[in-house]
């Protein structure tokens, strides 16, 4: 398996008190752009096993993972296969792009949120593939699909949803979580990777014989600090930093284990 930067969830729950977020964990912290104070409903994630497969299926901001997850199941590292899809970037990734040795052609936008993006339709490999999230993972979003078999295949829409307004009671779970989809070999290898990246924090708490698994990720920020010296308004949403708690809940097939973190973010 390579070795990457973990799936920022995955981060945050290993070290949940961020020192310097907006400078040092940029990966982290842009996820965290949008939330005022209050209560916010975050990306949720279904994973699914028979003997055969296993499924993921993930709201938005978990399509890093999936990707990844499936991606990591390639036994071949060198065997290309095609991708297609979407890259969308605050920033010009254009010089990135190149470094990495891929062809994508990035355009700026036109409309009032400025972001850059590339359509994506490419031959590429595990390493390559691997190695282009994790280095988008920092301020981009690779919305990407492809299908090698039945058993190894991804599939994420390409347009990003608006943020969820509803409350956490009122949460639409299983529509939000058709925004990507992948599957692969269940197998013990693939298992224990997949839950590595995915719920490092419930691992050991997991029966042997689970069908199912829902995961949800709440947060309440309850202070934003933000910085004293800038004056551009969209600079200090940026900038400013979100402390609260973040809750991770479990379900597994109908039972519920639940975990907080004080999170500063």
């Amino acid at each position: 398996m390579v070795d990457l930067k973990m799936h920022f969830l995955s981060e945050l729950v290993k070290k949940p008190i961020l020192e310097d977020p907006f400078k040092q964990h940029l990966n982290i912290h842009r996820h965290f752009y949008r939330y005022s104070k209050g209560v916010f409903i975050g990306p949720a994630l279904k994973i699914s096993k028979t003997k055969a497969k296993i499924t993921m299926k993930g709201a938005h901001e978990y399509e890093d993972l999936i990707l990844e997850t499936v991606t990591n199941t390639i036994s071949t590292s060198q065997e290309i296969f095609e991708i297609n899809g979407k890259l969308i970037s605050g920033s010009d990734m254009t010089k990135t792009i190149s470094e990495l040795g891929l062809n994508w052609v990035l355009k700026k936008s036109t409309g009032k949120t400025k972001n850059y993006k590339a359509d994506i339709v490419d031959q590429i490999n595990k390493v390559l593939l691997l190695q282009s999230i994790d280095v988008f993972r920092e301020n981009s979003y690779l919305l990407l699909s492809y299908n090698r078999n039945t058993n190894c295949k991804v599939t994420t829409k390409k347009n990003i949803p608006q943020p969820s307004k509803k409350k956490v009671e009122d949460d639409e779970i299983s529509k939000r979580i058709q925004f990507c989809t992948g599957m692969f070999n269940n197998t013990d290898a693939n298992l224990e990777m997949m839950l590595d990246l995915a719920v490092p924090d419930f691992k050991s708490e997991l029966p042997n014989n689970w069908k199912s698994l829902i995961i949800l990720n709440n947060y309440n920020i309850n202070q934003i600090e933000i910085p004293t010296n800038v004056k551009d308004t969209r600079l200090l949403r940026i900038m400013g930093i979100r402390k609260g708690k973040m809750i991770r809940s479990l379900e597994i097939d109908g039972d519920l284990i639940e975990k907080q973190y004080s999170i500063v973010v």
